[in-house]
């Protein structure tokens, strides 16, 4: 049995799980994810410490919606956000009661207005037209907007692109904000300031700005800042909680006292709960040579392990051979871990500097908890891999 056992430096499979792959690969080939349930429970409760109160912390089930994981993440004390009536249908069939969750789309139909609303969520409208709807339909219904603040601040080019500023299609510019001010029937704020962000300075200043725009509205009860918190990849430092922490809670106490009321802090992380407790393993099924270039074929493709996919020129993910129950050694060669598809970009990984391989190997992908088997696709036509949790 492997003893915590390092796959690449900074990176380490649990000793529970290198048994229980231990134990499976004898018998079963099949690709699958394997889930750290102790480390997404570690990662919760960062966020339920932050000293301050009253806070809500919503898991942004986009980045996973297995059952087993939202239970994990429920009982570890966190309410859940979605973007999509499916996604409200599964936090609900999994125990989330309707009025801890955060609802928060763009375009919605009056079907989907109508249905947050019976439910009782949180709802966060993107928009002046959705707003006038929503009033509409339900004249005296207390709701949240969403704000793009991206005249006040610099946006960034993100992961996943523009949050806010003119790039980006998202939330109430900082006009439209201001022609509704007074509205007491906007009880919140809602933002987001982009994907995989590590510097606590830009969420701080982010956050500033959004403060000024509270005061607009006499009973707004709560500030919602989003997500966006950086997931490590391979050797980068993990993303500074415990500073985080600190300042958010200091400016969310100092904003509240010169309000003369507390303010609720809200917010919704992803992937950062889960992103490095899951591992997907597959089994090698051929190896090429193209010079100095080792092409690993798997028995698996992109489509079920689709961040590189998804995001080809950015997504990276810690990658080793193990063989047996032992990581394989020798000189490393770059190589690229290609799907058994033939389609062109089914690849898992690229560029990725491995020992040499054979058939019968297994590879293991990192950091692979979210945004991964729930971005799966039926195109190319493989079923979901199995999910496991220890």
């Amino acid at each position: 049995m492997i003893n915590q056992q390092k796959l690449i430096r900074g990176w380490e499979i649990p000793e529970a799980a290198c048994a229980y792959h231990e134990t499976r690969s004898a018998g079963n080939g099949a690709p699958y994810y394997l889930y750290d349930t102790s480390l997404i429970r570690r990662h919760c409760r960062q966020f339920r410490e932050i000293p301050y109160e009253p806070k809500s912390i919503h898991f942004a089930t986009m980045a996973n919606i297995n059952p087993e994981f939202l239970r994990v993440v429920r009982e570890s004390g966190l309410a859940a956000f979605v973007n999509s009536p499916i996604h409200l249908h599964e936090v609900l069939q999994a125990g989330f009661q309707a009025r801890s969750i955060v609802f928060t789309a763009s375009a919605l139909s009056d079907e989907s207005m109508a249905a947050a609303r019976r439910l009782g969520v949180q709802v966060n409208l993107d928009s002046l037209t959705q707003l006038q709807r929503w009033f509409a339909l339900f004249p005296d219904a207390p709701v949240g907007i969403r704000c793009n603040i991206g005249e006040q601040v610099t946006p960034r080019d993100t992961r996943a692109g523009y949050f806010l500023g003119k790039r980006s299609r998202l939330g109430f510019t900082t006009a439209e904000i201001e022609a509704i001010a007074g509205d007491p029937r906007i009880t919140g704020l809602h933002l987001y300031v982009g994907t995989d962000i590590d510097e606590v300075d830009y969420f701080i200043a982010c956050y500033r700005v959004l403060w000024r725009y509270a005061r607009l509205f006499p009973n707004l009860d709560c500030l919602n800042f989003g997500g966006g918190f950086s997931v490590p990849e391979q050797d980068e430092e993990s993303f500074d909680m415990a500073e985080y922490g600190r300042r958010v809670s200091r400016l969310m106490q100092e904003e509240s006292r010169a309000l003369g009321r507390e303010i609720r802090l809200a917010l919704e992380p992803g992937r950062i709960i889960g992103g490095t407790a899951g591992y997907f393993f597959c089994k090698v099924t051929d190896v090429k040579r193209r010079g100095d270039h080792q092409f690993i074929g798997v028995d698996a493709s992109s489509t079920q392990f689709p961040r590189p996919l998804l995001y080809p020129d950015t997504a990276r993910h810690p990658v080793a051979i193990m063989r047996g129950n032992a990581k394989a050694v020798g000189s490393p060669a770059a190589s690229s871990v290609y799907g058994c598809s033939t389609y062109s970009r089914d690849f898992l990984a690229r560029d990725a500097d491995l020992p040499a391989a054979r058939a019968g190997d297994w590879v293991v992908l990192g950091h692979a908890g979210s945004y991964s088997a729930s971005a799966r696709t039926d195109f190319l036509g493989f079923p979901p891999a199995e999910e496991v949790f220890l």
